[in-house]
């Protein structure tokens, strides 16, 4: 049912069913319908939690799907998100949400009216796109995501409800992914980003959110600024056993540059880095 591709980090590059982040999409979405339909309590004004994650979850997904037909420049990819922004800002104005984010240092930041039509476009944009920019080895597209998802329902109260089933099904899906059976490409890249973004915003945890996803953020300022500086891709190269990296243009090429590593002890670092940046989120705020 799925198409194959080769997967680059393995001896003699196997073919491996691509784009099954389409089950973590269906099912969220079933589940997220489901919710609403058996009287789950509409947020205000008939604007429902559940409803509004789950059209942010379809179009991350169809986003995902775009992208692997067209292969999408990323000057389309990266504002593609703005569209999902739109149903967040009727919930954030219906709920009225705090305006403001509290940062460790800096303190409470108020926005105003900016929040909804700057701060909620920027935080989906950014965390949907640093979220697709991390990924090409077994797991660390899933496992990573997974961590910031189970980081953010810890301090989200009644919302966790929300991502009971999609962070089950997608735990399924990373167990896979890490084991190098499947993959679940851009739609599911695409498709757990905005639900973090979405879910961040709904539950009102924008500042833990910004502080998980640091890993992701750094990750993608090395590649964007190495890209735009010297217009130099980041890549990674595999002798058959480990990877290893002449170059530091992403955090894949940092962690590989100083001593090669097989392919599950870079995903063990990076993830290691994100649990270590969630653990912060969810103790200091």
């Amino acid at each position: 049912m799925f198409p194959k591709v080769p997967d680059y980090h393995k001896p003699n590059k196997p073919l491996i069913p691509n784009g099954l982040g389409v089950i973590y999409v269906l099912a969220s979405a079933t589940y997220l319908f489901a919710l609403y339909y058996f009287n789950q309590p509409l947020a205000s004004n008939n604007v429902s939690s559940a409803l509004t994650l789950a059209v942010c979850v379809l179009f991350g997904g169809f986003m995902g799907l775009l992208d692997d037909w067209m292969d999408l420049r990323w000057r389309y990819k990266a504002f593609l998100p703005l569209v999902a922004s739109v149903p967040l800002i009727t919930l954030a104005k219906n709920l009225g949400l705090r305006t403001s984010i509290t940062l460790p240092l800096l303190g409470s930041i108020q926005f105003g009216d900016y929040y909804y039509f700057l701060v909620i476009p920027l935080i989906v944009t950014v965390t949907t796109n640093t979220i697709n920019q991390l990924g090409g080895l077994n797991g660390l597209e899933t496992i990573c995501p997974a961590i910031v998802l189970v980081g953010l329902m810890s301090i989200s109260g009644e919302n966790a409800i929300l991502l009971y089933v999609p962070l089950i099904v997608w735990l399924i899906l990373a167990f896979l992914n890490f084991r190098g059976k499947i993959f679940v490409g851009n739609s599911g890249s695409f498709a757990v980003g905005m639900t973090i973004a979405a879910f961040a915003i709904i539950s009102d945890v924008k500042s833990a959110l910004i502080i998980s996803i640091l890993p992701y953020i750094f990750n993608s300022s090395l590649i964007l600024l190495t890209f735009f500086l010297f217009r130099k891709k980041a890549n990674v190269y595999f002798d058959g056993e480990k990877l290893s990296s002449d170059h530091r243009r992403s955090l894949i090429t940092l962690i590989t540059y100083y001593r090669p590593m097989t392919e599950r002890q870079t995903v063990l670092i990076i993830s290691l880095l994100v649990a270590f940046s969630t653990l912060v989120a969810v103790f200091a705020l």
